[in-house]
């Protein structure tokens, strides 16, 4: 059975990813795009000539026989648009994050719950096989018990919208980048973060640069750096009493476990270059990949497979409310210049 799918939102990623791997995929039939930029909406229309193109969400879903949608407008517009596709039944894929506040958010996920849909938050970095990777190994105890963890996720400065820039308009560096890694830190570990200390600083642009110090609920520290003007990287550094892990979602192959002692070290290194020639193949898929990035087509495919079966997945819109409460609690400690407990929801791993 064919999915009939609307993309709502046709910016630079959407173009990019989103709507490559949807007009790729054999069981998907893109019937409709929806975007109030003429240009961009036009581009759009150019890459999916067999999609009805409207000005606003609104019209796509009064006009067409949509069964799932995936979101990618500005943040500031999620909330209001999902609520508006789910009290119509349809499946949602909406792109990060979920509101602009938690506030905001309750009111989607009680017209989730009503609506008895898949809502699938696009947290699409936990389809990375890198990622993957680091969650398997870390539930292998490969590691011993863990000790701390370091994580780093910055871009170059880039001339970005200010909607992307500022807080008050939906976006900033908690919401643009923090939110990835924190939804990972949750996938990882399998635990809720129990407590954030953060600092947020104006290098280049308002609020651009942000470090947290997080506590998991079984108490092991987490110390993460986010900037939108200084480098290219997502990388994660994961201690543990046999070891530490190592990852670069940019750089690396694949995952790279150091060991606690320096007994064997050079043998250990020629077998981890070894192995990393064997993910020549995870190589060229990245390269190929919409983006550059295999994790936007595997989210998505792993999206339509739920709408047409109906069965849960996750990320869901609970890991999103879940994951805006840390993005809050964050954002009140480097007002307050104090550590501030997170209460999350309390929903499930599973």
């Amino acid at each position: 059975m064919t999915l009939k799918v609307g993309l709502i939102g046709c910016g630079r990623i959407a173009l990019q990813a989103h709507l490559h791997n949807l007009t790729k995929m054999p069981d998907v039939e893109l019937i409709a795009i929806a975007e109030p930029d003429a240009l961009r909406r036009k581009e759009a229309a150019r890459l999916a000539p067999g999609a009805l193109a409207f000005t606003s969400y609104e019209e796509l879903l009064d006009s067409t026989k949509i069964q799932a949608v995936v979101v990618c407008l500005p943040n500031i517009l999620h909330a209001e648009t999902t609520i508006a596709a789910l009290n119509r039944g349809v499946h949602i894929y909406l792109e990060k994050p979920l509101a602009t506040g938690s506030n905001q958010a309750l009111p989607v996920i009680e017209a989730w719950q009503r609506a008895g849909v898949v809502g699938m938050m696009g947290f699409n970095y936990r389809f990375n096989k890198l990622y993957q990777a680091v969650r398997a190994k870390i539930r292998s105890g490969a590691l011993g018990n863990l000790v701390m963890v370091r994580s780093v996720f910055s871009t170059a400065l880039k001339d970005s919208p200010q909607r992307k820039l500022s807080r008050q308009d939906g976006g900033g560096v908690l919401l643009d980048l923090a939110a990835h890694h924190v939804d990972l830190i949750r996938y990882f570990f399998d635990q809720d973060v129990s407590e954030v200390f953060a600092e947020i600083q104006s290098r280049t642009t308002a609020g651009d640069t942000a470090t947290l110090q997080m506590r998991l609920a079984d108490g092991t520290s987490i110390q993460s750096f986010f900037s939108a003007s200084a480098v290219e990287e997502d990388s994660f550094e994961i201690y543990g009493e046999r070891g530490k892990l190592s990852v670069d979602r940019y750089r690396s192959l694949d995952v790279r476990v150091t060991h606690s002692t320096l007994a064997g070290f050079r043998l250990k290194q020629l077998q981890q270059s070894l192995r990393s020639l064997s993910h020549t193949p995870y190589f060229l898929k990245k390269m190929r990949a919409a983006a550059h990035e295999p994790s936007y087509h595997s989210a998505l495919r792993r999206f339509v497979s739920a709408a047409r079966s109906g069965e849960h997945l996750k990320p869901d819109f609970y890991d999103g409310y879940d994951n805006l409460k840390i993005i809050e609690a964050a954002e009140r400690s480097a007002e307050t210049g104090c550590r501030v407990q997170v209460h999350p929801a309390g929903f499930s791993f599973s």
